[in-house]
């Protein structure tokens, strides 16, 4: 696929103080399509803000960029073959290949669908880029604070994103972390408790880069599905199958191919 850019009942709900200062705290539990309606949403980004942001949207006349995430969207879907939720990772092949903007927008893709959400998870603790590119301050923490502390309410550190059913959960504290933070007890758990709170929800995971460290290839065992996302004319053909043969070829769904500017 060719991509043009660069890069039970109740608990609180999901909440998030309006522009400018956007934090985050509580999601209510659900597990149907009421409940999804549901979702509290306290401001959304305008039509020019997103594509400002490079974000597709649902009624894009011109197709292109929204058209390519939906059909990544689909195949996912039909790879899942009926199951309700999954989780999928994406990895670029190397930093600065535009990992984080295909996981950004595969999630709003999900989250058109006024039936499903969408979760994307920053794991990406070397780059952590997510917040940013949402404009949020992750005042209650994040992944991280997820990991170190098993026992608190996970849903104070999802946070709304401004699109509608698309939250987020940033990477929280910024550190080095090694690979045993992903294989660990504590984040498979995390990555399981996130998946269960609603039946429809869809979890992107943002992962590392491949070159140069394991962590993707740990991460993955967390997945049901990997995209990985090559920069378009950075990389040779030997060097995409090493980064693809990095994975299990069961969850391989496809590679993105992001034209970088």
């Amino acid at each position: 696929m060719n991509i043009a850019n660069e890069d039970n009942l109740p608990e609180q709900v999901e909440r998030q103080v309006p522009q400018p200062v956007r934090t985050g705290t509580m999601l209510q539990r659900g597990s149907s399509s009421a409940a999804i309606a549901r979702m509290e949403q306290s401001w959304e980004l305008s039509l020019r803000e997103r594509h400002a942001m490079r974000l597709i949207v649902p009624d894009d006349v011109s197709g292109g960029m929204s058209d390519a995430f939906r059909e990544l969207r689909t195949r996912l879907l039909a790879l899942a073959a009926g199951t309700n939720n999954f989780v999928t990772m994406v990895a670029p092949i190397g930093p600065g290949y535009g990992g984080s903007f295909v996981a950004r927008n595969l999630a709003a893709a999900f989250a058109f669908d006024e039936a499903k959400t969408a979760l994307l998870i920053d794991c990406d603790f070397r780059r952590p880029s997510q917040h940013k590119a949402f404009g949020i301050e992750p005042t209650k923490g994040g992944l991280f604070d997820c990991i170190e502390h098993p026992g608190a309410n996970l849903g104070q550190f999802i946070y709304q994103t401004g699109i509608p059913r698309l939250r987020l959960v940033p990477t929280g504290r910024t550190q080095e972390m090694n690979g045993e933070y992903y294989s660990s007890i504590n984040m498979q758990m995390v990555i399981h408790q996130m998946r269960k709170r609603y039946a429809d929800r869809y979890l992107i995971l943002d992962g590392p880069a491949i070159k140069g460290s394991p962590d993707a290839r740990i991460l993955s065992d967390l997945a049901d599905f990997i995209v990985v996302v090559v920069g378009y004319g950075r990389d040779t053909a030997a060097t995409i199958n090493q980064a693809v043969a990095t994975f299990d070829p069961s969850k391989l769904a496809g590679v993105v191919f992001n034209q970088l500017p």
